[in-house]
């Protein structure tokens, strides 16, 4: 039923950052095989918001490895840790969500973690299930197995605590729930993104502490957005979303730097650890083209969604757009509600969804990245007649027809 020991770990070491003790996982692995019976793979994932990014599927990708190898996935919806708030990595304390809100974020997280994941060997928890059923005295009981002194060690929390910043007492609470999911459904092997070490090895000893068999840790890197710095992050407008388009993840992906080509096809594209040596090396010694090169990597992040037809549409597209500088073959439209058949161009990139808000309309007209009918937008009190269509541009991949009702 499953593959041998070396094929197993030859791909679960495949991009991974730590895994923890790996001796432990060789020896799980064994009595897998013996027992002919697969071992249970947790990731939890808190639905705090609803999309799902490339960066997400690093983890994803990793968990759908372990589910091809037979073994057996749990995805935990952390619906009552969502409540909460993961502070890992903050540097304040996150707002509290209800428990309606994590539902209906936890629902969209699943419709778009199946996109990779395979629905065989898949089971789908809330742990809302035994931890909102725990009394006083059952946290009273979990809290004494773990110090203060313990979850300080844990770096934004020292930091905090260091310059004063305040942590809530439902914050140093929030490991020791994650921890008590892996105790709940036993897992064998927690995934998440390096980030989530420590939580991970709370788990281990939480575990422990109930008298379960603890699990190893795989901890796979935090992919970086198409700006090449900042973690991949919609609040930071650097992401590229499992939904988007073939289009828009192709243009996305070609707008990366060039310093993130390798990293994207290891980890956005999941390319063979051999082809990215290959093309790391070509592009050190100057045999390979970074264009080309990018190129590659967004056919293979959209084939990799959508089909290697789409990656190969996208590209053709892309090239139509961006080199002989033509439109895109559908332009979506729109009709907006106006008082007047004249609006100012940053009202019309409000009402039209290119822009979240008039200060951020303003920053990408003054960035020189706005456009009508082909014209930039250099004013941002400009006004615009919408008496007939209008073709607005964003940036270098947003157009959008418009015309007043």
């Amino acid at each position: 039923m499953f593959p041998s020991v070396n094929e197993q770990m030859d791909l679960i070491r495949s991009g991974a950052i730590d895994i923890l003790p790996e001796d432990e996982l060789v020896k799980k692995i064994e009595v897998s095989i013996k027992k002919n019976k697969p071992m249970t793979i947790k990731l939890g994932a808190d639905p705090s918001r609803p999309d799902l990014h490339l960066g997400h599927a690093v983890v994803l990708h990793k968990m759908r490895q372990f589910q091809d190898l037979g073994h057996k996935a749990i995805l935990i919806i952390g619906d009552f840790t969502a409540m909460i708030g993961d502070p890992t990595g903050k540097s304040k304390t996150r707002p509290q969500l209800t428990l309606e809100e994590t539902r209906i974020n936890g629902q969209s997280y699943l419709e778009q973690a199946n996109i990779i994941l395979s629905n065989d060997r898949l089971e789908v928890r809330y742990n809302s299930e035994w931890l909102s059923k725990m009394t006083f005295n059952d946290v009273i009981l979990l809290t004494s197995k773990y110090t203060v002194a313990q979850l300080l060690e844990r770096d934004d929390f020292s930091k905090r605590f260091k310059v004063g910043v305040p942590i809530s007492v439902h914050e140093l609470l929030y490991p020791l729930a994650q921890a008590m999911d892996s105790a709940a459904i036993e897992s064998d092997v927690e995934l998440g993104g390096s980030d989530q070490k420590f939580n991970l090895l709370v788990g281990r000893e939480i575990q422990k502490a109930y008298g379960k068999e603890p699990q190893c840790i795989l901890t796979m890197p935090l992919l970086e957005g198409t700006d090449g710095v900042e973690k991949m992050s919609k609040s930071l407008d650097n992401y590229i979303a499992l939904t988007d388009t073939p289009r828009e993840m192709f243009g996305k992906v070609m707008s990366i730097p060039d310093n993130m080509i390798c990293r994207y096809l290891q980890y956005a594209a999941m390319a063979d650890t051999d082809f990215v040596k290959s093309v790391e090396k070509g592009l050190a010694d100057g045999s390979a083209h970074p264009r080309n090169a990018k190129v590659d990597a967004a056919k293979r992040v959209v084939a990799l969604y959508h089909g290697e037809q789409a990656g190969d549409d996208a590209f053709a597209e892309f090239e139509r757009i961006f080199k002989n500088k033509e439109l895109p073959d559908e332009i979506e439209s729109m009709s907006i509600e106006h008082d007047s058949n004249e609006i100012g161009i940053m009202d019309l990139l409000v009402k039209s969804n290119l822009a979240p808000s008039k200060k951020e309309a303003k920053r990408l007209i003054d960035g020189g990245g706005v456009s009508v009918d082909g014209e930039k937008i250099e004013e941002g009190f400009a006004p615009v007649d919408i008496s007939s269509e209008r073709l607005l541009k964003v940036g270098k991949r947003k157009f959008l027809k418009v015309i007043k009702l």
